[in-house]
């Protein structure tokens, strides 16, 4: 049998060793590559199979060979106990790699993930108002609570202490934080920074503990019934005031109070009798063609010597409040909403007219739920929309006195 190797190296040989593998004795090797590096590896078996566990570089600034050998002699104890050092190295690894992440996840709070998802989203977020919303109510309702607590570490408990004081009492504002409590912590689980169902889950998880929203609110934006429109229409025009332009004009186009109030003349062609809503300011994120009516070019045409670039703006510049229209029809003495007018010509649409369901839905900007009839139907019906504009203005004007015109804007107030 051929004599075993042991102590066959010398510093000075490993210091001078050429380019190969160079063996020790009981399983250490001194690796030199062809760039002149040097490194120690030990060589065991076990079941039956050889594996090399790299000890680490030799040389000057390295491990030295009598340090090498000390591990050597370590694993050689290992591997005959039966442990294989490699698979306890990975072991050490991935527990030092967890434990370095355990002490990550510790340091991030809910705050933290949800300042950077503000930061990385907003610019995709359709208007400011959202953005400051979306700012506001953390601040107020969610940060007192668990803003500084580990994002990890965030529980039902905690979702519930912020939602509880206030679902009963500011149900479409608890609704909207829950919603934004979830997609934080669902961005914090996408980010590796918690694992688990997520708290503030509505279906199968809080809508068993709190009651639906619907129940609580007051649910649809409160309409004026179509059949009293025109009565209403006729005292609206008797006031001389810039809000009751705007708030015309949006019956009139079926349009949100926030596309109405942010138009700027560059969005009208009066000539064509069209606005062009750009995709920024609309709900839906798409570019809207409004035909306009007859009577609201008339009332276009009436505010238009202001000069300024809103189509409603203040006496002192800038655009109407957004709370301009819904003052009037309190001082009015109506208790319905600006929003729910649109309702009122739905159904106005819906009972006193033929036109299709599609057409209908266009004209307020709807969404089409079916993905595959919204896929099939490219264009607008713009051509049929107009007709159906013309014909609520003039359902809106079946009460006026004939010959009525705009009163002159030059004495217009903001309510």
């Amino acid at each position: 049998m051929p004599r075993k190797l042991s102590n066959a190296l010398t510093p000075l040989a490993v210091k001078n060793a050429k380019p190969g593998r160079h063996a020790d004795g009981g399983g250490l090797h001194l690796l030199v590559k062809e760039s002149g590096a040097r490194s120690w590896v030990y060589r065991f078996m076990l079941k039956g199979r050889s594996r090399d566990i790299g000890l680490g570089a030799a040389g000057p600034g390295g491990i030295s060979l009598a340090d090498a050998r000390d591990q050597a002699a370590v694993l050689r104890l290992k591997v005959k106990a039966g442990i294989d050092p490699l698979e306890e190295r990975q072991q050490e690894a991935a527990q030092a790699a967890a434990d370095a992440q355990a002490a990550l996840i510790a340091g991030v709070t809910f705050k933290s993930v949800a300042e950077t998802y503000i930061g990385a989203n907003e610019a995709s977020w359709r208007n400011d108002k959202h953005r400051q919303q979306w700012r506001n109510t953390l601040a107020t309702y969610v940060y007192p609570v668990m803003g500084e607590l580990p994002v990890a570490d965030i529980t039902t408990s905690h979702v519930l202490q912020i939602l509880e004081p206030i679902w009963q009492g500011k149900p479409e504002t608890a609704s909207r934080i829950r919603g934004r409590i979830e997609t934080v912590l669902d961005a914090a689980r996408a980010r590796g920074y918690r694992e688990g169902e997520n708290p503030a889950r509505w279906r199968g998880h809080i809508s068993q503990i709190l009651p639906p929203r619907s129940r609580l609110s007051r649910g649809h934006h409160k309409a004026m019934p179509y059949a009293d429109i025109a009565a209403f229409m006729a005292k609206l025009r008797e006031r001389d005031a810039m809000a009751a332009y705007a708030l015309e004009f949006v019956i009139l186009t079926a349009t949100r109070t926030s596309e109405a109030l942010g138009a700027t003349w560059a969005e009208i062609d009066l000539e064509k009798k069209v606005w062009t809503v750009p995709a920024s300011r609309m709900k839906a994120g798409k570019e809207h063609r409004i035909p306009l009516s007859t009577r609201a070019v008339a009332i276009l045409e009436a505010v238009q010597p202001m000069g300024q670039e809103e189509l409603f703006p203040t006496p002192k510049g800038g655009k109407l409040s957004t709370m301009a229209m819904s003052m009037l029809l309190r001082r009015m003495g109506l208790e319905c909403t600006v929003h729910g007018f649109r309702s009122a010509f739905r159904d106005w649409a819906a009972e006193c007219t033929g036109y299709a369901h599609e057409v209908c839905e266009m004209a307020l900007a709807h969404v089409i739920g079916n993905k595959s009839e919204a896929a099939y139907r490219r264009g607008d019906l713009f051509d049929k929309r107009r007709k159906l504009m013309e014909a609520w203005a003039g359902y809106c004007a079946s009460n006026a006195a004939a010959g009525e015109k705009v009163t002159p804007i030059r004495k217009a107030k903001a309510g």
